[in-house]
């Protein structure tokens, strides 16, 4: 047989062609009591589609080849709306599913995955206490934190990836019989959630944040929390994820704002934290700083119009202005300096140059004319300057720029402020400017150059803008009083971490990626200017400078009481005629996310959570993560408690769409996980994009990017299948582009799976009493390879768990259910079953391969397993565990007896002899015959693989009789052969099957249409992005179909002359 790979089920499409557009039809499941494998109208309809499925595969195996010039990944499987069975037994939120009914007759994901969740949460599964009380309880911990997504939003398929990744974790060391602890929480999300709430205001009430007290907008904000943030709690039900909901927590409730507040004192007193005028992000849409994760890098080819926020016109960006520098007492010499944003040229306090830059080397020490002021700028030397770019002369604008202020700095210049926070500029600017917007200001001093005869010219120029993921505003850089994290020690304790190996980083590749960001790792501003939020607890003393350049003084403290004993301290003054002022700022939500490990935990309190489950076993999140937040978490958590907040890492890749894009609202392509768990119309999806945030223009891109994407709504694929699918791909590295179709693969694994189990229940009957594992010992060579592979998946799948390689453990168990047993042994038994009276051994074998199996199957697909492992007969031995979501995880080492690699050897060529009769009957259409088979092999040990295997290869391979040929024996007359190897030789009897005459012009009419197949492919161009190597291989196959059909062509007309007269069909 074929063992196809999972990635062979993966189509390349984002989107599905469904073959219709009807709905499917809703049918909820009959409560009358009735046998497994009884019939009903679901079953005689489930039966009459799969016959019908049967039919059209055999009609694409007599056709050979099909569709022209397509590859097999091209050719996607159709879908078809299936009929949706709902659970509607009356159950009691909480309560226990009733499994008393029989089960449907095709697999129904909301009848699956209904009301189990509801009853692992109230039974104390996914508590650490109830592991304790397990049989197979090891004493040993493991402990996880989820990464708190936005309050603002819903979970995404990237945040899906995360948690199926993390559940199946957790779910494995649970069954292992660990103490486990998943920690869920939420992010309050600063910036996010203060602007959808002031849209929310502004759109309800047409009020504005200042238009309310502080105060009062915190209510509303608390207000909208509590209406909708719960719904991200929904979906991470929904996702099956089985977390400790009791220690649920929120970055903003009182236990993380004691945390947050201890820990900038703490950094205070430790010199880490302090207050400082620097440079910072700045969106003047917002008016507030923001983190580098806010700040998108936009790469612009050239000249690119954009509108921000606030400006009244189209605004070009990606131009290089050149502007003249008249040299001060020279009246023909100038300085001829590039700039992409003229707008700062009131900022401009010097011009800069190469000291070795020959060109400029007798104008060093020279004065030269602002070309708007006429002020005299100094002409500098410094070796940051690039002479190969541009003229090799930059202007300096310490004020705005990042690099110009270090440049600056060393050279003593002072800074000039000429961008207010709104946006306009500022009064040092004069009045022919002060009160522009920024952008109107530009074209206002281009215009102004021009008439000056200071104007260079124009031209485009590639850049890459910074622009606010929050507002779509330019970013500016300007200079403001803040507070800051000083992260250099901190940095390089986080650097010989993972340099010593103290701490992992999962794929290893990230860790250079660490290590150049904490080399370079500069200070971290921590000031936010909104209402929502961790207020800083840092006070200004009224009045009080405490240094002779009469700087401010501030005060920080746990509270207003402790903060005034240390202004009394430092001023020498009673606390009580001391007037402090509070900070308004809030502190960046990174920083309250960096102490989530810990603070989650109790932290700064010993609390028994803390003092038991710190530090976390293990982190695991996006890569786009690594540095922004786990880096800031070790910094943080090494720095606050002492020691690492967790040891290993754990990292997986970006999600992008089957077309290789980001995942992104504007494009469309954001889905919510539960879209594609239970299904959706593309008109539910259309209007979910109409109720967002987007501007019209995005909104028309993304809702025709979605009606190509999803021209019938997205089909019911289930939860267990998007987890498994999620999780076939895990933490490698290079980014994740999935398509729903790929889901949709999955769902089919998993009707196989419910298929196969219909089977095993019937086999088993009412009576069946399992035999204790250990004692199972196979009767047939066949029983002993089926639990050979029974085992060999045990090993691969703990190997998996252990390693945390997922792949391995998904397309070990896919691998497991659909090619060993449902496409192989489960054929092969059905024969035996039928004698009477039925053997013992294949019951036993199917009962351990369902429990088992669904053991295994557990961690990545939840609900199904628990549906299907309920309505197993209880094993003798002892009290079976109430959910398989505790019950003990096979072992590989429980299941070693059972494994025997030179068997499963042994039975591959008995695989690959059924591979070649099938193909053999393809090419010469026997779809209804059973023809004879004899094997031959010229060595003589060789005849032993087959000797135990001929009754299964005959109804594997859907044969009559087989037999062995003695080495050397002639071949019988009428039958055609193949070669299984340089040794083994394959008979297949045609001789009274085929009428010669008949199929003769068929092979002839299927050789022609192949070979111009053939011939247009070969003489087709490759269109773009085609790969030559992909087109070889389709012509090979191609080539090697067409020898086929040669040979079985040439032995027809052999069988034909030696039979003149025509053969009754």
């Amino acid at each position: 047989m074929p063992h196809l790979p999972l990635t062979s089920l993966r189509q390349p499409l984002w989107g599905l062609r469904s073959s219709s557009r009807g709905l499917p039809r809703f049918h909820p499941l009959s409560t009358q009591s009735e046998p497994h494998g009884s019939r009903s109208p679901i079953s005689r309809r489930n039966r009459e589609a799969k016959q019908k499925r049967l039919r059209e595969k055999q009609a694409a195996l007599e056709s050979g080849l099909t569709r022209k010039s397509k590859s097999p990944a091209e050719s996607s499987k159709a879908w078809t709306p299936k009929e949706i069975v709902l659970y509607e037994i009356p159950t009691e939120l909480g309560e226990k599913k009733d499994i008393s009914r029989p089960l449907p007759a095709a697999y129904s994901p909301q009848y699956v995955e209904a009301a189990w969740y509801p009853w692992w949460v109230r039974e104390g599964f996914f508590k650490p206490e109830y592991e304790t009380r397990l049989p197979q309880a090891t004493g040993e911990i493991f402990s996880m934190c989820i990464p708190p997504p936005n309050v603002t939003g819903s979970l995404h398929i990237g945040h899906a990836l995360t948690v199926a990744i993390q559940d199946a974790l957790v779910r494995w060391h649970r069954m292992r019989g660990d103490q486990v602890l998943w920690v869920p929480g939420s992010d309050h999300a600063g910036i996010a959630t203060q602007a959808v709430v002031e849209k929310q205001l502004w759109k309800e009430r047409g009020v504005r944040r200042h238009d309310l007290s502080r105060e009062d907008f915190l209510r509303e904000v608390w207000k909208w929390k509590e209406d909708k943030g719960g719904e991200i709690c929904k979906q991470l039900r929904a996702l099956g994820a089985s977390l400790d909901w009791d220690r649920e927590c929120f970055t903003m409730d009182a236990g993380s704002s004691v945390a947050v507040t201890e820990a900038f004192v703490r950094l205070h007193k430790a010199g880490l934290l302090y207050r400082s005028r620097q440079l910072v992000n700045w969106s003047c849409a917002l008016r507030s700083a923001i983190s580098d994760i806010e700040v998108e890098s936009r790469s612009l080819p050239g000249r690119t119009e954009l509108r921000p926020p606030g400006c009244p016109t189209p605004v070009s960006f990606g131009l290089l202005v050149s502007v003249a520098f008249p040299v001060d007492g020279e009246p023909d010499l100038e300085v001829v300096v590039g700039t992409t944003r003229p707008e700062t040229l009131p900022g401009d306090v010097a011009v800069a140059v190469h000291p070795d830059d020959t060109r400029y080397t007798h104008l060093h020490g020279r004065q030269l004319r602002h070309p708007l002021t006429g002020q005299l700028l100094p002409l500098i030397t410094d070796t940051a300057v690039q002479p190969c770019v541009g003229t090799g002369a930059v202007k300096v604008t310490p004020a705005h720029s990042p690099a110009d202020a270090e440049l600056g700095a060393r050279h003593g210049l002072k800074p000039l402020n000429v961008i207010s926070e709104d946006g306009t500029m500022t009064s040092l600017c004069g009045d022919w400017l002060q009160g522009l917007h920024r952008f109107v200001a530009r074209e206002k001093i281009v215009s102004a150059l021009r008439e000056r005869g200071l104007f260079r010219g124009v031209q485009d120029q590639p850049m890459v803008l910074p622009m606010c993921s929050r507002s779509g505003d330019v970013v500016e850089y300007l200079l403001k009083s803040q507070w800051f994290v000083r992260c250099r020690e901190m940095g390089d304790r986080a650097a010989q971490a993972v340099e010593s190996g103290a701490l992992e980083l999962s794929p290893a590749f990230h860790q250079k990626n660490w290590q150049h960001w904490f080399s370079h790792i500069g200070d971290w501003c921590v000031s936010r200017q909104l209402w929502w939020g961790h207020q800083i607890p840092a006070y200004l003393v009224v009045q009080e400078p405490v240094k002779a350049d009469g700087e401010d003084c501030w005060v920080v403290g746990r509270t207003e009481a402790e903060a005034r004993e240390v202004a009394a301290e430092l001023t020498g003054k009673p606390g009580a005629e001391l007037t402090l002022e509070r900070d308004p700022d809030v502190l960046d939500t990174w920083f309250s996310s960096a102490l989530f490990p810990f603070a989650a935990l109790g932290w700064p309190q010993e609390t028994p959570d803390f003092t038991r489950f710190y530090p976390l076993s293990l982190l695991e999140t996006g890569s786009d993560l690594l540095l922004l937040w786990v880096g800031r978490m070790v910094m943080l958590g090494t720095q606050l408690t002492g020691q690492l907040p967790f040891r290993k890492v754990l990292l997986h890749s970006m999600v992008r769409d089957g077309q290789g894009r980001k995942m992104s609202k504007s494009l469309g392509n954001v889905l919510d996980p539960r879209d594609i768990i239970t299904g959706v119309e593309l008109q539910v999806l259309q209007e979910k994009l109409r109720d967002g945030n987007l501007d019209p223009k995005e909104l028309a891109i993304a809702a025709t990017a979605q009606r190509k994407d999803f021209p019938h709504g997205i089909p019911e694929c289930g939860t267990d299948a998007l987890r498994f699918t999620l999780c076939s791909h895990g933490a490698l590295g290079g980014d994740l582009h999935l398509s729903v179709s790929e889901v949709l693969s999955s769902r089919r694994f998993c009707n196989k799976i419910w298929n196969a189990l219909r089977f095993i229940f019937n086999v088993l009957g009412e009576e069946f009493v399992p035999q204790p594992a250990e004692e199972l010992s196979p009767s047939s060579p066949m029983d002993a390879w089926m639990l050979s592979c029974l085992a060999r998946t045990a090993h691969e799948c703990e190997r998996g768990f252990v390693t945390r390689e997922l792949p391995l453990v998904a397309h070990a168990l896919h691998h497991f259910w659909l090619h060993n047993l449902c496409d192989v042994y489960l054929e092969a038994v059905k024969p035996v079953l039928s004698h009477s009276p039925r053997p013992a051994g294949p019951p036993q074998v199917l009962f351990s391969c369902a429990d088992v199996g669904l053991r295994l199957l557990a961690p990545l697909m939840p609900f199904l397993a628990e549906e299907l492992w309920q309505r197993l007969p209880p094993r003798p031995e002892g009290p079976r565990a109430p959910s398989i979501s505790v019950a003990p995880y096979p072992s590989a080492h429980s299941l070693e007896h059972w494994q025997q690699p030179d068997l499963e050897r042994r039975f591959s060529r008995v695989q690959e002899a059924v591979q070649a009769l099938r193909a053999l009957q393809a090419t010469y259409q026997l779809t209804k015959a059973r023809p004879r088979v004899l094997l031959q092999s010229s060595e003589p040990g060789e005849q032993g693989l087959f000797e135990d295997f001929l009754e299964p290869l005959g109804t594997l391979g859907r044969c009559g009789a087989v037999g062995l040929l003695a080495p050397g024996a002639a071949a019988p007359s009428g039958w055609v052969q193949t070669s299984l190897s340089d040794t083994i030789q394959i008979y297949l009897e045609l001789q009274g099957l085929v009428d010669p005459q008949t199929h003769l012009p068929l092979l002839v009419a299927r050789r022609h249409k192949l070979q111009k197949q053939l011939d247009d492919l070969a003489a087709r161009t490759l269109s773009e992005g085609e790969a030559e190597t992909h087109r070889q291989q389709w012509l090979s196959s191609l080539r090697l179909e067409l020898a086929k059909l040669d040979k079985a062509a040439s032995h027809l007309q052999q069988l034909m002359d030696a039979s003149p007269s025509p053969m009754a069909p």
